[in-house]
């Protein structure tokens, strides 16, 4: 009985209702998910570059699908995941240098990272879309 009561009186672990989120806590999560998209994203690339190379029969039906809608969302998903991932990588080896670990510079170069990353993409993509 007694080891029932110490155990309900516990303090229970942090969990995600219970943080509040935070630019640096975003930028945490992204650099992780977006190290896993990558992986995916490369294995599309390696299709693509793998289907170029055996000629216009296997590339056509994989470029018409590259060139839909959806084939540039998921173009436009793996650009800004590569970008965001590089941008927050180096946002890291700065870190490593020792400096930025203020809180403000810390939310600073996370909010910076989001919103570079996302306008080259959008360059990034937009020019590719307008050249074909």
């Amino acid at each position: 009985m007694a080891s029932d009561r110490a155990s309900s009186n516990r303090p229970l672990s942090p969990h995600l209702q219970i943080w509040r989120w935070t630019p640096t806590m975003a930028a945490s999560i992204s650099h992780r998910a977006t190290g896993a998209a990558l992986y995916a994203g490369t294995i599309l690339l390696s299709i693509w570059v793998f289907a170029l190379a055996q000629g216009e029969s296997v590339y056509a039906p994989i470029a018409g699908f590259i060139g839909s809608p959806v084939g540039v969302l998921i173009l436009f998903g793996y650009v800004w995941a590569l970008l965001f991932h590089t941008l927050n990588g180096l946002r890291h080896l700065y870190w490593d240098m020792g400096r930025g670990f203020d809180i403000e510079n810390a939310r600073r170069s996370a909010w910076l990272v989001f919103l570079a990353s996302l306008v080259l993409a959008i360059v990034i993509v937009a020019s590719g879309v307008s050249a074909r």
